[in-house]
């Protein structure tokens, strides 16, 4: 399988979303099913069918998260050499070169990535126009739009 590049807090955080899975949701799964089965008939016990449909979701997702560690590129931009590139978890700040808008991203993994809190994918549109720059260089990225073109101000590996 191929390598699932991700940031040390990504691979971080799935793993504390498997624990909860393991010790805390499974458990209480296994509960609800053994409780629903003392109500006698499963063929129309509601409850029944729910906690079962609710296992299944949870496994799966146990398989996936365990899947993604196993196949991690876990990358601590901290450590790497700094040469002012962007590079995959760098933090850079960019001018909107037609609008004079100043945003600041983090280009993480595809399952870290929350535009809400500026954090893109790797294999973004924008990710892509950005990896590889270094500040004061002009990244064109291809949106439905059309071409942005967007200036580097600053790379931090933080």
């Amino acid at each position: 399988m191929n390598q699932i590049p991700m940031t040390l807090r990504g691979a971080e955080r799935l793993r504390e979303e498997l624990n909860e899975l393991k010790t805390v949701k499974r458990p209480r799964i296994i509960a609800s099913i053994a409780e629903a089965r003392e109500h006698g008939d499963l063929k129309e016990n509601a409850e029944y069918h729910a906690a079962r449909e609710e296992q299944g979701f949870c496994e799966g997702r146990i398989q996936e998260i365990e899947a993604k560690l196993s196949n991690a590129q876990v990358i601590d931009v901290t450590q790497m050499p700094k040469t002012g590139r962007v590079i995959f978890g760098a933090t850079v700040t960019v001018l909107n070169v037609e609008t004079d808008e100043e945003s600041t991203y983090r280009i993480v993994g595809d399952d870290e990535a929350d535009f809400k809190q500026n954090l893109i994918s790797v294999n973004s549109p924008m990710a892509r126009g950005l990896v590889g720059k270094e500040v004061d260089d002009v990244a064109i990225v291809k949106t439905p739009g059309g071409d942005v073109e967007y200036e580097v101000l600053k790379v931090e590996y933080i």
